[in-house]
C-alpha cells in the first residue's frame, strides 16, 4: 500500500480532484447504462482477443498521450495500456541502452510505456501494472524518466468517449504513489532477471512479462487521500 505521508497537500489536492473525476465519469456513464470498458467496445464490432480496441489506439497529438485496450490475461475482462511518445517527453528523458528490436526499426519516434490498468467484467478497475519492453513494443526509459511523463499524460480528446478520456488521464493522477512504486519495482524487477539470466535479452525475454503488480480499489483510494488531506490540515 502507497504511504501517502510522503504526497505534500498539492499533490493530495490534485488526488483528491482526480477522484472526484473518476466518480463523475461513473455517474455519466452509469446514467446511460454504460461503463469504461462497454464505451471503449462501442461499434467496435466483435470483440477478440490481442486485438487493440479501438483500432489504431486513442492518440492525442497535442500531448502525445496514448492508450489502448485489450484482452488475454486470466482474472480480468482486459486492461488498457497507457504511453508517451516522444514529442510529449521532458526534455531530458533518454531510453536506456538496450537492443533494437524490428518493431523500434519500423517507426519513426520512441514511446515509452507508463502503466496498464486492469478491468473486471463490470468494466471497473481493480489492478495495476507494468510490463517487459517486448509486451509493450515500447522503448525503456528508466523508472525515474516514467516518473516525470507521468504529469505529461493527458487525454484531451472527445473519441472516441470523453467521459473515458477523462477517467483515464484522472486514474493516473489518483493512483500516482502507487505507480511510482510500480515503476520502480519494475525496474528492480527487470535488473534483478538480468542478473539471473546474465547471457539473455532481458527486454525481449518471453520469461519476464509481468514485472510489477498492485490490486486497487477507487473507493478505497478516495478515502485514503481524503484521510490524508484533513491530517495535513491538523
Amino acid at each position: 500500500m502507497a504511504n501517502l505521508k510522503k504526497s505534500s497537500r498539492e499533490q493530495l489536492g490534485s488526488m483528491a480532484t482526480a477522484g472526484e473525476q473518476v466518480l463523475e465519469c461513473y455517474r455519466v456513464l452509469q446514467k446511460s447504462s454504460s461503463n469504461v470498458v462497454a464505451e471503449i467496445l462501442r461499434g467496435q464490432g466483435e470483440f477478440f482477443e490481442l486485438d487493440h480496441y479501438p483500432k489504431g489506439d486513442v492518440h492525442d497529438s497535442e500531448t502525445h498521450s496514448q492508450f489502448y485496450y485489450h484482452s488475454h490475461r486470466e482474472g480480468e475482462h482486459g486492461h488498457f495500456h497507457t504511453f508517451l511518445r516522444e514529442k510529449g517527453m521532458p526534455k531530458d528523458c533518454r531510453p536506456v541502452e538496450q537492443s533494437e528490436a524490428d518493431f523500434m526499426k519500423e517507426r519513426d519516434d520512441k514511446l515509452s510505456h507508463l502503466i496498464a490498468i486492469s478491468m473486471n467484467h463490470a468494466g471497473f478497475p481493480i489492478g495495476l501494472f507494468t510490463t517487459n519492453r517486448w509486451i509493450t513494443a515500447d522503448n525503456w526509459y528508466t523508472a525515474d524518466d516514467v516518473i516525470k511523463m507521468l504529469d505529461r499524460f493527458e487525454m484531451d480528446l472527445a473519441w472516441p468517449s470523453w467521459p473515458v478520456n477523462i477517467w483515464i488521464t484522472a486514474m493516473l493522477r489518483l493512483f500516482r504513489p502507487q505507480i511510482e512504486e510500480l515503476v520502480e519495482e519494475r525496474d528492480a524487477s527487470v535488473a534483478d532477471w538480468q542478473k539471473k539470466h546474465p547471457d539473455d535479452d532481458v527486454f525481449e525475454d518471453r520469461g519476464c512479462d509481468i514485472t510489477s503488480t498492485r490490486r486497487i480499489s477507487v473507493a478505497a483510494q478516495i478515502k485514503r487521500v481524503n484521510q490524508a488531506l484533513m491530517s495535513a490540515a491538523a
